[in-house]
């Protein structure tokens, strides 16, 4: 029941009455009846937020009207002296002083302020034993209620469900009210954490989140059961079924290890998640913040950015598992679930990169811990002369207003832009706040790369040459001589280039124009092409003339000019067959080539055949066109001619007997390296300063992303500048090792020498520095991301200092293994954790590091109940 009321308080001299007269009202709304009270307790003791109005207290009203007769009648030795303040006939019993049903304000009960009530029971006394009604005045839209009867919850603990307590909550008390009842009435210790689940009528249990949402918004009804849950010593929840990868439970249970050393499963191509976590793990204040549960507080449920918390509550999970110091290894798959509900693109188990995803985890963790409830408008300025002092000031303290999370307190620096318009020279310069510095790798544009030149001729085995990828079509012709022994004749117009990655097989053609944008991770092949003086179409020994259309099938030409062996009579008289046509091409040297046929847009069948008797014909192969995976339903293509641009890739199906008699693996593999292979330069070393130099080096907007000059009127291919202003206590610098082009992609694996003490950045901050100031702090290496393979086939792995030990350890999924120092720089070196010298803390202990074997567990967000 909610009954109205004023906003009223007592006024000076005047008579009690008449300020009992003020606060009587009428009007009631009934509620549904409560539940027995389980122990006695005081009625209303529960705290909540009903916010600055004072409380309301229910008097019997044949009392009111006793103490009424006895005020008015003016003689303090009336009979009609009412004694002591009785409310018996409110209650059922006088037990559990349960208040009965469907009372009705003004006929059994008034309500009075809780300084009138204080006055009564200073002059008149509580009946022995009796508890106070008090009641909390909730605010409602342009009126106030007084709750008389408020929402009866059982609490009771996740592992003894059969002993609920009994409390009241006011509607307006938040979640985190009924935590705390739940945590004194169970006594659980400062230290522990706790959470509510609450437990719907078809018996399943829903967490209980936000706890600054009202018991009115969470839509908490009396008699529903309240769950609480406290947080296991491992880090696990009792609500959660553990995936454990152990001998039994005991054994887990009485391990005790290093908190932080321990391993992720590898849930399937989840390595660049486990080598993110592992990083950010190992970031001191992030983790600490998270262990001492200061994330809690702060929480942004209303986000519209953000993830509703769960992604911080799930990060939150596994950092408290791993740093438990319970687990040999752990086994993410909540937080997993979790990343790719919020990120599709994480989801299944495709391989992805670590950067990408730690990306995601630190806007995801802002987002969810973000101060600000409520994002204000805020208009971006030009510098338009002003000091830089006084924009980058302006600017961060606008990113302020509406980003104010641990992660900006951790992670985020300050960038000066400068773009410069070349048409009218108008300089634009904008401050802007960066989470991680992307930094380029110095490459030149006169690398070499490996070739394999496949000669026409099928008895010469193909030849690995080093080539310059600027031009690689001149550099062949101006090489041909060489490896044709000075035949000239026929490659004076052409070379077709193809790349074939080596895990896959697969091929793709190359431009004229060079092979800067081909990965590290192909080989390529170079065929020559022949070409006959008297037409304008290429021709290959035993095919016959075919179009332009078909030179993406050029390479089936090698395949098809095999000889048949000697002495097989049989599979020579295959008229049909392919090695009829490659016997008539090997033979062509000596006669000529024949009249090719008039240019189509397929292969057409030979003509000129050699005419043999043969009692079946049996082909070598057959060739089915496929997509880039290698499967199709198409049928096979036909033996006569087929259209060849019409797929791009075709798979080549022997038959198992030809291949036996014909295929030969290994002397299809072999090659012959060329003299100049031996003198091939090893790259050098580039330092991580020379990658920050080109960093914040000039350049010129590209063409798809143009810079708008408010001068000119018009977009402009500007030129841009990068310069440091202020750096992070932790800095996160990633290297971009991995190169998208239009063309191809490709991954550098030179090594980058990085420091693992003392980097020193003060020579890139062109923020002016005081004359009392210090100066800039220098960083120490805290975690490194690792990727070792190529695009296609990679592997992430970690190294990490732990915060407590100092130690440094390797983590390779559910592995990990002490290391020294001299081990962390590598070429797999790929997104590196600085941390300011200055609050890096001492080791607070020195184990000796071991290595634990593999183990796990996993929280999962749902709970079972018996």
């Amino acid at each position: 029941m909610i009954c109205h009321t004023q906003n009223g308080g007592l006024k000076r001299g005047e008579p009690l009455f008449s300020r009992f007269r003020r606060f009587q009202h009428g009007g009631f709304l009934a509620r549904a009846p409560l539940p027995r009270w389980r122990g006695r307790k005081r009625v209303g003791e529960v705290s909540g937020g009903a916010g600055s109005i004072s409380p309301r207290y229910l008097l019997e009203n044949h009392w009111y009207q006793q103490w009424k007769e006895y005020v008015e009648s003016g003689d303090q030795n009336s009979s009609s002296f009412p004694g002591h303040i009785n409310n018996s006939e409110l209650f059922e019993d006088l037990e559990s002083f349960r208040l009965k049903e469907r009372l009705v304000e003004s006929e059994e009960y008034v309500l009075v302020p809780e300084d009138v009530w204080n006055k009564l029971v200073s002059w008149y006394g509580l009946e022995h034993d009796q508890p106070p009604i008090e009641r909390k005045v909730v605010e409602l839209p342009s009126t106030q209620k007084v709750e008389v009867y408020p929402v009866e919850l059982y609490l009771c603990q996740h592992n003894d469900l059969d002993s609920p307590v009994t409390a009241q909550f006011s509607r307006v008390d938040t979640i985190d009210a009924v935590l705390q009842e739940a945590r004194r009435q169970f006594e659980v210790p400062p230290e522990d954490e706790t959470r509510l689940w609450v437990k719907n009528s078809d018996g399943s249990c829903e967490r209980l989140r936000n706890v600054h949402m009202t018991v009115l918004d969470a839509c908490l009804s009396t008699g529903q059961v309240v769950i609480m849950e406290t947080r296991n010593k491992d880090g696990t929840w009792p609500s959660s079924r553990p995936h454990v990868m152990r001998n039994s439970v005991e054994d887990e249970e009485l391990y005790r290890g290093q908190p932080g050393v321990c391993g992720l499963t590898n849930l399937g191509n989840t390595c660049f998640m486990n080598s993110a976590f592992q990083c950010l793990s190992n970031v001191p204040p992030l983790t600490e913040y998270f262990l001492n549960n200061h994330y809690l507080g702060e929480l942004n449920f209303s986000n519209p950015l953000g993830m509703k918390g769960e992604i911080a509550e799930a990060y939150a999970d596994l950092v408290k598992q791993a740093w438990s110091g319970h687990h040999r290894a752990i086994v993410p798959r909540m937080f997993k679930t979790k990343v790719g509900h919020f990120a599709s693109q994480f989801l299944g188990y495709q391989q992805h990169d670590a950067q990408e995803l730690l990306s995601f985890l630190l806007d995801g963790l802002h987002e969810d811990l973000n101060r600000v409830k409520r994002k204000e408008y805020v208009e971006l300025r030009d510098a338009a002369g002003r000091p830089d002092e006084e924009v980058a000031e302006e600017a961060w303290r606008n990113h302020k207003r509406r980003n104010d999370s641990i992660i900006v307190d951790i992670f985020h620096g300050l960038f000066k832009s400068t773009l410069v318009c070349p048409a009218c020279g108008k300089v634009s310069v904008t401050f802007d706040p960066f989470c991680y510095l992307s930094v380029p790798l110095p490459v030149s544009q006169e690398r070499a790369m490996e070739l394999f030149f496949v000669y026409m001729d099928p008895s010469r085995k193909p030849q690995q040459v080093m080539m310059s990828a600027a031009s690689v079509q001149a550099s062949l012709r101006n090489s041909c001589t060489e490896w044709n022994g000075g035949a000239r004749a026929h490659l004076k117009d052409d070379i077709f280039v193809w790349t074939r990655e080596a895990a896959s097989r697969r091929c793709g053609a190359v431009g004229r124009d060079g092979l800067g944008g081909v990965a590290g991770g192909h080989q390529l092949v170079a065929m020559a092409c022949v070409w006959w003086q008297r037409g304008p179409y290429p021709w290959v020994p035993g095919m016959g003339g075919w179009s332009g259309a078909g030179r993406r099938g050029l390479w089936l030409c090698r395949l098809m000019a095999l000889p048949p062996p000697p002495g097989e009579e049989e599979e020579a008289a295959l008229g049909e067959g392919p090695a009829s046509q490659a016997e008539e091409g090997s033979s062509w040297s000596s006669r000529g080539p024949p009249t090719p046929s008039p240019p189509q847009a397929t292969l057409p069948p030979p003509t000129n055949r050699r005419k043999r008797k043969c009692r079946h014909q049996r082909p070598l192969f057959t060739m089915r066109p496929v997509n880039a995976n290698g499967t199709s339903e198409r049928p096979a293509l036909p033996t006569e001619g087929f259209t060849l641009h019409a797929q791009p890739y075709i798979a080549i199906d022997w038959d198992s007997d030809m291949k036996k008699r014909y295929y030969d693996e290994e002397e299809a593999e072999g090659y012959v390296k060329h003299d100049c292979m031996g003198h091939v330069q090893r790259r050098q070393p580039v330092k991580l300063r020379e990658c920050v130099e080109l960093f914040t080096t000039v350049e010129t907007l590209e063409e798809e992303n143009p810079w708008y000059c408010p001068t000119c009127k018009r977009h402009q291919l500007a030129t841009k500048k990068l310069d440091l202003w202020a750096l992070p206590e932790v800095l996160i610098i990633h290297l971009k090792r991995f190169s998208y082009t239009r063309l191809a992609r490709e991954k550098l694996d030179m090594l980058v020498e990085f420091p693992i003490r003392d980097l020193d950045f003060s020579d890139f901050i062109i923020k002016p520095r005081v004359d009392v100031a210090p100066a800039p702090p220098r960083y120490d290496l805290i975690a490194v991301s690792n990727h070792y393979g190529s695009l296609r086939d990679g592997h992430y792995t970690t190294f990490a200092r732990n915060k407590d030990s100092g130690h440094w350890f390797y983590f390779d999924d559910s592995s990990v293994s002490p290391v020294g120092e001299a081990q962390i720089e590598s070429k797999a070196a790929y997104v590196l954790f600085y941390q300011r010298q200055d609050r890096i803390r001492p080791p607070s202990t020195t184990p000796c590091p071991r290595p634990p074997d593999a183990g796990g567990g996993c929280c999962s967000d749902s709970m079972e109940v018996d």
